[in-house]
This record gives structure tokens, C-alpha cells and sequence, in this order.
């Protein structure tokens, strides 16, 4: 990633006016799903977007859980549509069941699917497909699009967008190729909130840039971590607050500096050394032989991974991989007197009633003949 980002620096000059054709295009693109000149198929049920503006891990996946959490404990019906990126069912839609392995469900939905047993986890690239399978065979009270914001071929009710740090400074408005924004700056403009995963100190210090990009928009501005509460086996087992000894610390995700911090944090001391992978990346026999290796040279009493990690392990883990049991906190809040929990508690409130007016809007769209509503595979652009 690092290496990317220098290229696109060195770069600049030359990808600069390409990313601005490519957010005239994307900015093109939006405007046609939203007159309905391209097809969208629109659920039945209140649906909320969890998405971001550009690549990178900034926080889809536990914001995306919690929303089930929140419905499950209410005894609501919730589901999750995603694409499950290097997902590799034998057909699509993909109810994930709990037991499925990494390699077939991907490992952000098998570990939704494990955190949320009450909630229906549903992967399918095809989202109009998947959204129609779940609202027929589950009807749920709540549908929630992983990754969604630019997945317009489905509609929503709302839009929850992560933003990350780095988006407020030098890559603000870089689009593809130029930078890392998948659209430019005008589509924020269909944010119903942004949300920062980040520590209450790094929000308050990022409290001026927040304010200059994001004031005019009128949107809420929160903020969420993820709080360690101590560790478990990755064969399963109770918490233990911590444990002592040097440990190797095992990551393949989008952000791996943040999770060395939570787990110095936890732990009071720096990993021994952090193996860095890829993000999504599916550990083979090899990769754990030698983790188990590198763990006895280096006398570490223990390996430490992430959960999206130790689904991807599996049964590959043996007693001395131990995984960081994670809870999410939010945080500070800028633009709005009300906590993210009391705000989402009042938007659910309307969902409903916005479900409604996206339903009698695009009927009335079909009576005028006006649309181009696809079929039941109507094509996805």
C-alpha cells in the first residue's frame, strides 16, 4: 500500500486529470442510478448502506455488526448483503452458515456470520440478486448493504459513511488512479452521517480538519473504537484479561499499525514482532508451521491474531495462538447533541416511513414508464 501511495505521488502530475475524468464519470454514474435511468431494484425492507469513499479498512465490518446486534437484541430480523470479496461459494446467493470455511464464504462475512448467529449474512456480487433471495426467503426487518455506498443498483433508505484520517489531509478529493476516493468529493453529499474509527484523542485532534471539510454538509460527525477486553483461544474457550510473556502478533488486515496499538494497549508491551500480511489474506498450513517456528525462536509464550484472522486459521491454530476479543465503543460526536446510539434510535424511528416514500416514489417511476427498474437479473453497472 505504502508503495502504491509513492507511486501515485511520484506520479501526480500525469494522474491527477485522469482522476478528475474518472470522478466526472463515477459523478455521472450516480446521477443515472438516481434518476433511475440505470436499474435499481428497491427492497422492500428499510435498508442502510455501510460503506466508505475510498479504499482501505476504515471500520465497515464492526459498524456493519453492530447494526445486527442492535436489531437482534430487539428481536428484530436483520440481514447483511455483501459481496464477499475473494468469497468462493459453489453458488450464489450464499447463506453463510457459521461452520462455513474462510475460503468459501470470505473471511468478513464468516466472521459476521459467527459474531451474529441471530442475523442472516448473504453473499452474492450480485447484489440485486442476493437482496431479492433475502427479502423473499428471510424478510427481514432490517437489510444492511456491507460495503454499499457505491453499489447503487440497490437502493437504500440511508448512507452511513466511514471516512479515515488520511481522507481529511493529502488524499482528500483524489480519485482513482490519482489517490485512494472511489468518487470524489460531491457524493459525500448523500451521507446521512460519517463516522471516524478512531480514538477519542486522535477525534479531538482531527476536530479542525472534520470542521473545515465537513461543517458545510451539515451532517453528524461520529467517531467508534474498538476496545480490547482481553484475549481468547483460537480453539474457543473463556476470556482471560491478558496473559504474560513475549508474543508474536499475527495480522492480515486493512490497518495493521492499529492493531499492534490495541494490542500494546491491552497488554501493557509491544509485540515481540508483528507479521504483517495482506488484508483477506487465507493462511495455508505453511504460513502456521512457520508462525509456530518464528514463535519458538523468538521464545515468545504466545501468538496473538486478530478475529478476522482466526477464522482463516481455523483449526490450524493449536493452544498457543490466542485471539484480541475486541468491543465496539463509540465515541465523541461533532455536528449533533446526541450520541451515535440515541441518533440511530431516532433515524430508525422514520425508516420505515422512508422505506414507504422509496417504494411509492419508484411505483410511481414503473406507472410513467419513466425507469429502467431491471428484471429480476436486471444488469448491475
Amino acid at each position: 500500500m505504502q508503495r502504491l501511495l509513492r507511486i501515485q505521488k511520484a506520479l501526480r502530475p500525469v494522474l491527477n486529470p485522469l482522476g478528475g475524468l474518472y470522478a466526472g464519470v463515477m459523478a455521472l454514474r450516480r446521477e443515472l442510478y438516481q434518476r433511475r435511468l440505470l436499474p435499481v431494484w428497491s427492497p422492500p425492507a428499510p435498508t442502510v448502506a455501510v460503506g466508505n469513499i475510498g479504499w482501505g479498512g476504515s471500520g465497515k465490518t464492526p459498524l456493519a455488526g453492530w447494526l445486527l446486534s442492535w436489531a437482534g437484541e430487539r428481536g428484530l430480523r436483520a440481514a447483511l448483503l455483501t459481496r464477499g470479496y475473494r468469497a468462493r461459494p459453489k453458488a450464489y446467493p450464499f447463506l453463510v452458515p457459521p461452520g462455513a470455511l474462510a475460503e468459501e464464504a470470505g473471511d468478513e462475512p464468516l466472521l459476521l456470520a459467527r459474531e451474529h448467529p441471530k442475523a442472516a449474512v448473504v453473499v452474492d456480487p450480485e447484489r440485486s440478486r442476493g437482496g431479492r433471495f433475502i427479502c423473499e426467503q428471510l424478510n427481514p426487518d432490517l437489510l444492511v448493504l456491507d460495503d454499499g455506498f457505491q453499489h447503487l443498483a440497490v437502493a437504500r433508505d440511508m448512507n452511513l459513511v466511514l471516512l479515515r484520517a488520511e481522507d481529511l489531509g493529502e488524499e482528500w478529493n483524489r480519485v482513482l488512479p490519482a489517490g485512494s476516493w472511489r468518487e470524489g468529493a460531491g457524493a459525500l453529499t448523500q451521507a446521512e452521517a460519517f463516522v471516524f474509527k478512531v480514538t477519542p484523542r486522535t477525534f479531538e485532534r482531527l476536530t479542525p480538519q472534520i470542521t473545515a471539510r465537513l461543517a458545510a454538509l451539515r451532517r453528524p460527525v461520529f467517531s467508534f473504537r474498538l476496545s480490547p477486553q482481553g484475549l481468547r483461544p483460537a480453539l474457543g474457550g473463556e476470556r482471560v484479561p491478558g496473559l504474560d510473556g513475549s508474543y508474536l502478533l499475527v495480522s492480515g488486515v486493512g490497518n495493521p499499525g492499529q492493531v499492534e496499538r490495541t494490542a500494546t494497549e491491552l497488554l501493557g508491551r509491544a509485540p515481540t514482532r508483528h507479521r504483517a500480511f495482506p488484508d483477506h489474506y487465507f493462511y495455508t498450513r505453511r504460513d502456521v508451521h512457520e508462525l509456530r517456528a518464528e514463535a519458538q525462536r523468538l521464545r515468545c509464550s504466545f501468538v496473538l491474531c486478530t478475529p478476522k484472522d482466526a477464522v482463516k486459521l481455523g483449526p490450524m491454530a493449536d493452544e498457543s495462538f490466542w485471539v484480541l476479543d475486541l468491543e465496539l465503543v463509540f465515541g465523541p460526536a461533532l455536528f449533533t447533541a446526541l450520541a451515535f446510539e440515541d441518533w440511530w434510535r431516532h433515524r430508525w424511528e422514520t425508516l420505515g416511513l422512508r422505506r414507504d416514500d422509496r417504494l411509492e416514489r419508484d411505483a410511481e417511476h414503473r406507472r410513467k414508464g419513466g425507469d429502467a427498474q431491471g428484471g429480476e437479473h436486471g444488469p448491475e453497472a
